[in-house]
């Protein structure tokens, strides 16, 4: 989608359709509120106000009306999209907005131009319409045949968000079009890159392996971004025991692509480490057959890296990061890991592996204990890891955990910044023993139907700091988000989120890398 920003009237903008927030009345049976409704003609706000309150609409989040031949309006279209309910004397939320706004990409589908009224002045608002608006015209189309292809409708092709003539800054001080213009510009970025991690989910796992995966970054990789691909002959010899051990039971072996971004005089060192489990049986401790239908999308942690390192990168932002995606297919085979099986894992930490399909962990200790030898500021790593994570938050919010008070509020600040939802849980100091191996340093499971989400988490803390703290005293600050229930919608469309991949994680790692400089800098 292209996107722009103009102080051009609303009223007199060239669109095939004119969008404007609405938010719920603040007395019950009044018309829907018409945010920044003084951006409007007098006699359009009434036309629409009557028209809402005939159709009985309430601007309740997720509602989109279409109205025709408003006075006062050269778009042939009107679409009023509900924020939901806003507190009197309160401003709408910028994730209400952002939903609203792709709920009416959504709805805009086969129009080629829309104009979006800013609703409130303020850049972070015009930021919020336009990840909005690319989030919510995403389609992914690429495993339909021609003729399918051929037929289906249009995505809304290019939105401008304008600002009317009365329009103030929500500060009441000047207004300014050069901020409101960057913040939709380096939004649309991050849209687009979190749409790019959604095409890499939504990919059959026949296309989608750990080898097209590297490729596929690769080719992806813009100026700037250095790419490092190792094979499993590589990460045999380098003591990557878990990689291996998951991968040993595909025809398909395991790779380690590392993302560097590192641009001069940064102000900070930042790793990000992504769960790539490109499919996932279970392993010998095989899945039932309806478990494994979504489970293309156990790569959603390596997809959300890949593309937060992407974004990161053409944003520009003065911090180094670098990309670790675990890749591996865990399959059942001869030559599959069994139950049982003991393992040595890169650091040195040895695994008795007692359930191979808690395998993302194995691949994410890898990778997290390869990320501490460079001794970052931060480990970030994200996985869909634990069905625990799904029953404790639901499908729509991730679980943030770390071994630094500070580092997990930051992570929990930085997802709010990019609208994703995520709750804080603690690592339970009771919880480490849950994953004492008689055999090996750790076992793979915690107690059955006991703190799983807490359990894996604690796994993963071990390999932070594989030999302990530092010479200095220091431990690794680390940070795990397990995205198990928001990576993948397997209901009905919501807001700017459509059925299938969502790209979660890609906004909360950006605002985290930008977050961590601004207190740097």
């Amino acid at each position: 989608m292209k996107l722009a920003f103009a102080t051009t009237a609303p009223e007199s903008t060239r669109a095939d359709a004119l969008v404007v927030f609405a938010a719920p009345a603040a007395t019950k049976g009044g018309a829907p509120r018409l945010l920044v409704a003084d951006a409007l003609p007098g006699a359009a706000v009434s036309h629409i106000e009557e028209a809402l309150t005939a159709l009985q609409a309430n601007g309740k989040a997720d509602e989109v009306r279409t109205l025709t031949s408003v006075p006062k309006i050269d778009a042939p279209l009107v679409v009023v999209t509900g924020v939901g309910r806003v507190p009197s004397g309160e401003q709408p939320t910028r994730e209400s907005v952002r939903r609203a706004a792709g709920a009416a990409a959504r709805t805009l589908g086969g129009r080629e131009s829309a104009a979006v009224v800013l609703p409130v002045g303020a850049p972070e608002y015009a930021a919020a319409i336009a990840s909005g608006l690319v989030l919510g015209a995403y389609r992914f189309d690429e495993h339909r045949g021609e003729k399918a292809r051929a037929a289906a409708t249009a995505p809304l092709a290019s939105a401008t968000v304008v600002t009317g003539r009365k329009t103030r800054a929500a500060d009441g001080g000047k207004l300014s079009t050069d901020d409101l213009a960057r913040a939709v510009a380096e939004a649309e970025v991050v849209a687009r890159h979190q749409c790019w991690a959604r095409d890499l989910v939504n990919t059959a796992p026949n296309e989608l392996y750990p080898q097209s995966f590297a490729e596929l970054v690769q080719k992806m990789a813009g100026k700037g971004v250095k790419v490092e691909v190792m094979d499993e002959k590589a990460l045999r010899a380098g003591g990557f025991g878990g990689l291996i051990s998951v991968g040993q039971g595909s025809a398909r072996p395991p790779r380690l692509v590392t993302m560097t971004y590192a641009p001069r005089r940064a102000a900070a060192s930042l790793a990000y480490v992504g769960k790539g489990i490109t499919f996932d049986s279970g392993g010998l401790s095989l899945k039932p057959p309806a478990s494994m239908m979504t489970m293309k999308s156990d790569m959603g942690g390596a997809a959300a890296v890949a593309a937060a390192v992407l974004a990161v990168a053409e944003l520009g932002l003065p911090v180094a990061v670098t990309g670790y995606l675990c890749l591996a297919e865990n399959m059942p085979s001869g030559t599959a890991t069994r139950p049982g099986d003991v393992i040595t894992q890169r650091g040195g930490l040895t695994v008795e592996v007692l359930n191979t399909d808690a395998e993302g962990r194995l691949v994410l200790g890898d990778g997290i204990a390869f990320a501490a030898e460079a001794k970052p500021d931060a480990i970030i790593d994200i996985a869909t890891l634990t069905g625990a994570q799904i029953v404790a938050l639901g499908k729509r919010t991730a679980a943030v955990l770390a071994n630094d008070d500070a580092l997990q509020g930051a992570l929990t600040q930085a997802a709010a910044d990019g609208g994703e939802s995520v709750w804080p849980l603690p690592i339970a100091e009771e919880i480490r023993g849950h994953i004492d191996s008689t055999v090996a340093d750790l076992k793979n499971i915690g107690e059955t139907g006991t703190a799983g989400t807490l359990a894996a988490a604690a796994f993963l803390r071990e390999f932070a700091s594989p030999t302990g703290d530092d010479e200095s005293g220091r431990t690794q600050p680390w940070g795990h988000i397990d995205i198990a229930g928001p990576s993948f919608n397997e209901g009905g469309p919501w807001g700017y989120t459509g059925k299938g991949a969502t790209g979660f994680g890609v906004g909360t790692l950006v605002e985290f890398a930008r977050g961590y400089t601004a207190d740097r800098t």
